[in-house]
């Protein structure tokens, strides 16, 4: 096992080395880089470099870090694909990942060779007077309730509407094992992007960016994507229908096309 030393803590990561582009997955909030397995099968099939991370207070990293921002995140990806060493990576955010990746790209400039947003939670998560495709901060602070309430019921309810196509039951039961994994100080992450603002950061981006997004996705409206691309200077919108906020779960053929073809390119 391999951490990144981070705030005197410590921050997971695996690093599988291959001949191809790297490839930085970077998973949604509250749950761990196992999301990615069957993606991360794929990339190694076709011999790309493959580097997960597990966020703060989630999964195997430190769960009692006192900053689990957004930013902070960003921080540990920006560090991790320095010391590593990376060649000019393509980094690729699920959900709250979207809008980690975005701020770590920014930070890395022309290090990186391209964005992957997966129902990427970019350039904002909830809605505004000039921003309406997001959700109320206070349907935020109701989750954030739930879960001091009843933690594990929370997160079934959340993994029920993390697809919109069905899932298998073992596949449910894995998304929520991850979940539980969370530590109690990763819903302040949660809190925190309510207020990030990406807009101006993501029309900042030199490198191309794939957004791949679900049609039905209850936690990022298509709205949101399809406003968020035209911000970017290189931007294209793959449209997964009848997906929810996982298409890389509910249509993982289409989505490992996509990828790889954008890897390619990248």
């Amino acid at each position: 096992m391999a951490f990144l030393a981070r705030d005197g803590k410590s921050v997971y990561y695996e690093h599988h080395r291959g001949p191809n582009r790297p490839v930085v997955l970077v998973h949604g909030w509250g749950a761990t880089s196992e999301c990615w397995d069957t993606t991360l099968t794929a990339l190694l099939t076709a011999g790309h470099e493959v580097v997960l991370i597990d966020h703060r207070a989630c999964g195997r990293s430190d769960r009692d870090f006192d900053d689990v921002s957004v930013a902070a995140i960003a921080s540990d990806v920006v560090a991790l694909v320095r010391e590593l060493g990376l060649d000019r990576p393509v980094l690729d955010g699920w959900s709250f990942g979207g809008a980690v990746v975005v701020a770590a790209a920014a930070e890395l400039g022309d290090a990186v060779s391209g964005v992957v947003l997966t129902g990427g939670a970019t350039p904002r998560y909830s809605a505004t007077d000039d921003w309406p495709h997001g959700g109320r901060p206070e349907d935020t602070e109701a989750v954030i309730a739930g879960l001091a309430a009843d933690r594990a019921a929370t997160f079934r309810a959340i993994t029920a509407a993390v697809a919109a196509k069905p899932l298998s039951d073992d596949l449910n039961e894995a998304i929520w094992l991850q979940f539980m994994q969370t530590g109690a100080k990763a819903a302040f992450g949660l809190r925190d992007l309510v207020d990030v603002e990406q807009r101006e950061l993501l029309a900042s981006l030199a490198v191309p960016i794939l957004s791949l997004h679900g049609t039905d996705d209850a936690f990022v409206p298509i709205s949101g994507a399809r406003a968020g691309i035209e911000l970017a200077r290189d931007g294209r919108l793959v449209e997964f229908p009848g997906c929810g906020h996982a298409p890389f779960l509910e249509d993982p053929a289409t989505y490992q096309t996509e990828l790889l073809r954008f890897l390619d390119q990248a």
